[in-house]
C-alpha cells in the first residue's frame, strides 16, 4: 500500500520541478466575449489535421462543433519518417482548399491565433514545437502520440504547468462511444477488466508501442481508468501482449496485432456480464455526443471535445492520466528488453525524472 501511495503522490510531483511554483489558478479560458476561436496547426503530415479543420469549418455544424476556425498552418514533417513524407504534400493541398493560410514558421502561426493543434505524426518533435505554443499561453491539442517517450511526457506537461497554459493529447479512439461508453454500460456493469486488441505496427523512430499502439493502450485506459502499478509483455514479430495489474487487483491487457486483421476492439469482463466495444458495436449515448450505435465517430467526438477544450480551458484528459498512459507504455518497453519481466510504472516514472 505505501509503494502505491508513494507512486500516486510521484506522479503528481513530477509536473513540477524543485524550484518551480505551483499553479495558484486554475486553466486560462479563451476570453467568453470571443466569437470565433482562430485556431492554427504546426504539422500537417496527418489527415486529422484535415479532418478536424473540416469539422470545424462546416456550415451545417451543429452548436457543439462551431466557434473554430483554423486560420493558418504550418506544414512541419519529418524526412526520416516514410508516412511523413508520404502524407505531408497531399495535406497541404487538402487544408489550402479549406481556406486555410499555408505560413513559414511555427511563430507565424502563433500570431494570428487563439489556439492551436499540433498534429505533426512525429512524437519526438512535439516537445520542441510546443515550447513556444505553451510559452505563448495558447491552449492546446497535441494529436497522437503527445511524445516518442515518457521523459518528455513529462518535461511537455512539466512546461504547460511552468506556463500555466492547458493542454491535452489523446487517441480518437478516447471519445468514440463504443469504447468510452462501455465504462458505464448496462450490459457490463462495473468494469472489472478489459482485453484490448488493435493494430501495431513498428516505426524505427519510436519505441514499438508509441507509435500506433498508442491508439490501443489509450482505448485500454479509456475503458479501464488509471491506476495500473505494473507490467509485462510478451513480444513476438506477430503480436505483443501487454498485461497490466492495476492498483485494485484489476487486470487489463493490451494486444498488438503485426500480422493478420488489424481490427480494433476490446472485450470488458464486468459485475453483470461480458460484452465486446469497439467502433462498430455497442455504441452508447455519451453526454453532449449525437448518439450512434454503428458509427465509428472518432474525429466527430474528439472534435467535440476539443471545442469544449478551446472554449473553457480545461482539459478532458488529465495530466495525471496522460503520463501514467506514457509510463504503461514505456513500463512494456523495458519489460521487452527484461524477458518479459514485470516492471512497476513507478520504476520508469522515476527513471523518466532524472533525464
Amino acid at each position: 500500500m505505501i509503494r502505491i501511495v508513494s507512486f500516486l503522490v510521484m506522479l503528481s510531483a513530477v509536473l513540477l520541478h524543485p524550484g518551480t511554483p505551483r499553479a495558484a489558478e486554475g486553466p486560462r479560458p479563451i476570453n467568453a466575449e470571443v466569437k470565433t476561436i482562430k485556431v492554427g496547426v504546426i504539422g500537417l503530415d496527418n489527415y486529422q489535421a484535415v479532418a478536424f479543420t473540416e469539422l470545424f469549418h462546416n456550415p451545417k455544424a451543429a452548436e457543439h462543433l462551431s466557434g473554430l476556425k483554423v486560420v493558418a498552418a504550418f506544414p512541419a514533417g519529418s524526412p526520416d519518417i516514410e508516412e511523413s513524407v508520404r502524407e505531408l504534400p497531399k495535406w497541404i493541398e487538402g487544408i489550402k482548399k479549406l481556406g486555410v493560410e499555408i505560413v513559414k514558421s511555427p511563430e507565424d502561426v502563433l500570431k494570428q491565433v487563439d489556439a492551436v493543434l499540433v498534429m505533426s505524426v512525429d512524437g519526438r518533435a512535439h516537445l520542441e514545437q510546443l515550447k513556444a505554443v505553451l510559452k505563448a499561453g495558447k491552449p492546446v491539442y497535441v494529436g497522437r502520440p503527445l511524445a516518442a517517450s515518457l521523459a518528455d511526457a513529462v518535461e511537455i506537461f512539466r512546461l504547460a504547468k511552468e506556463h500555466k497554459t492547458p493542454i491535452f493529447s489523446c487517441s480518437q479512439h478516447r471519445f468514440s462511444p463504443g469504447f468510452i461508453g462501455m465504462r458505464n454500460h448496462p450490459d457490463v456493469g462495473e468494469v472489472l477488466g478489459c482485453d484490448v486488441y488493435g493494430g501495431c505496427p513498428r516505426e524505427p523512430h519510436h519505441p514499438d508501442l508509441f507509435w500506433h499502439a498508442v491508439h490501443g493502450v489509450e482505448t485500454l485506459y479509456t475503458i479501464m481508468g488509471p491506476g495500473c502499478v505494473s507490467v509485462s509483455r510478451t513480444s513476438t514479430d506477430t503480436a505483443d501482449v501487454v498485461t497490466g495489474v492495476w492498483k485494485d487487483g484489476r487486470v487489463g491487457t493490451y494486444r498488438g496485432i503485426r500480422k493478420g486483421a488489424p481490427k480494433y476492439s476490446a472485450t470488458v469482463f464486468g459485475s453483470k456480464g461480458v460484452s465486446t466495444a469497439g467502433v462498430y458495436g455497442h455504441g452508447v449515448p455519451v453526454k453532449g455526443v449525437v448518439p450512434t450505435n454503428d458509427k465509428y465517430m472518432g474525429y466527430e467526438a474528439t472534435a467535440i471535445e476539443i471545442v469544449k477544450f478551446f472554449k473553457t480551458g480545461t482539459p478532458p484528459v488529465s495530466a495525471e492520466e496522460t503520463i501514467e498512459l506514457f509510463a504503461f507504455m514505456e513500463a512494456a518497453e523495458e519489460s521487452k528488453r527484461q524477458n518479459g519481466a514485470v516492471v512497476k510504472l513507478e520504476t520508469v516514472l522515476t527513471k523518466a525524472q532524472k533525464k
